[in-house]
């Protein structure tokens, strides 16, 4: 256990830091996630053709592209896309995005994908009576989605919710290639300097099924709480 110890001779607080920073990843990642869904799912649900074809060829992509490839694209074709926009006014310089941002992008993106499924399939499991009973009473349409959908929506999408945090929490793996210290690109620098990379990586892997656990709990707090009165 001397290799978990912390300060010079050991790599705890490395890996502490290393699994703030997934955390921090997988957090911000959901949340992008989230409101890209709140954006596409009612393109899906729209009975426009032409916005419904929008949020159809975003989940279709999205989901049909590997997600490592996704990164590649947002990390490399990102800062060509800004130096690009910056050699328009004049600055001609190589410009790096952050790793922080372009992971968390990326990984966000591909998770809106599956939770913009994850919210449709929920409102169009919402009995039809509550959205004429919601007509009925007038409501506004940002009342009506706020206070009347969105409430049912979350009771319903909060189990599936919880497959695609998963997915986002495994996901931030793949953003060790940007040089992101995240878990997994720490126990790699870990079992480089050590040479014992068996060790490190069977702990890696603890750690996300502790987190994997951890997270499991309060996803299942919150789905009590929201399936109150049923």
């Amino acid at each position: 256990m001397e290799l978990l110890s912390f300060g010079k001779t050991g790599w705890g607080d490395e890996l502490l830091i290393a699994t703030m920073m997934t955390i921090a990843v997988s957090i911000t990642a959901m949340i992008i996630g989230f409101l890209f869904a709140l954006i596409f799912t009612p393109l899906k649900l729209s009975k426009s053709k032409f916005l419904n074809l929008i949020g159809n060829s975003y989940t279709t992509i999205i989901r049909g592209v590997p997600e490592l490839l996704v990164i590649y694209l947002f990390f490399f074709g990102g800062s060509g896309a800004v130096m690009y926009v910056a050699s328009i006014f004049g600055y001609n310089e190589y410009i790096e995005i952050n790793a922080f941002i372009t992971g968390s992008f990326a990984i966000g993106i591909i998770s809106g994908a599956y939770s913009t499924e994850v919210f449709r399939g929920a409102i169009q499991s919402i009995d039809k009576g509550q959205f004429e009973a919601s007509k009925v009473l007038g409501l506004k349409k940002p009342v009506h989605f706020f206070k009347v959908i969105m409430p049912q929506m979350l009771r319903l999408a909060i189990p599936n919710l919880s497959n695609v945090w998963q997915i986002t929490l495994k996901d931030t793996s793949l953003i060790s290639v940007t040089g992101l210290v995240e878990i997994m690109r720490q126990s790699y620098i870990a079992a480089g300097s050590t040479r014992d990379p068996l060790f490190f990586y069977s702990f890696a892997a603890v750690l996300y099924l502790l987190l994997t656990f951890l997270s499991m709990k309060l996803i299942n707090k919150l789905e009590i709480r929201y399936s109150r009165g049923y």
